[in-house]
């Protein structure tokens, strides 16, 4: 039994159609003012779908958090719900907190939302509606 009981994807797909968009306003453009290099511009598009692609794709991998009744996930880094002893507001956040997925600091546009551990310290997770996320692992961890 592994369903999920909170999710963030981390970025979604929709960024991809930027490159293909521009490229159409610019062949637009272009239109009104001479020939067209189509060509050009169907390169124009998939270079730059091809580079939003990259970084959705990597967006996806450091940014996505998942909760699961067994495992806390959040980018890159797996934490087992067992370890997890407390997460509200009351626990506090220490200044040396680390931060779970990896990186040095909360994302930006991120919510830490701090977690105590069964060892006793204290770790900071984050999501971008952090208060959902911390009402998740409370219901959790009560249960």
């Amino acid at each position: 039994m592994n369903d999920v009981l909170y999710a963030e994807p981390g970025s979604s797909w929709w960024p991809i159609l930027w490159g293909p968009v521009f490229a159409v306003v610019g062949a637009i453009v272009e239109w009104t003012t001479g020939p067209v290099h189509t060509l050009a511009w169907v390169l124009v598009a998939l270079g730059f779908a091809g580079a939003a692609a990259l970084w959705v794709y990597g967006r996806r991998n450091v940014c996505s958090v998942q909760l699961t009744r067994q495992t806390l996930r959040q980018g890159r880094e797996t934490l087992d719900v067992d370890k997890i002893e407390a997460a509200d507001e009351e626990v506090g956040t220490p200044v040396a907190a680390r931060v779970l997925g990896g990186g040095w600091a909360v994302p930006r546009k991120f919510e830490g939302v701090p977690v105590r551990l069964t060892d006793g310290s204290t770790v900071v997770a984050w999501a971008r509606d952090g208060e959902a996320l911390r009402t998740a692992l409370r219901e959790l961890v009560e249960s």
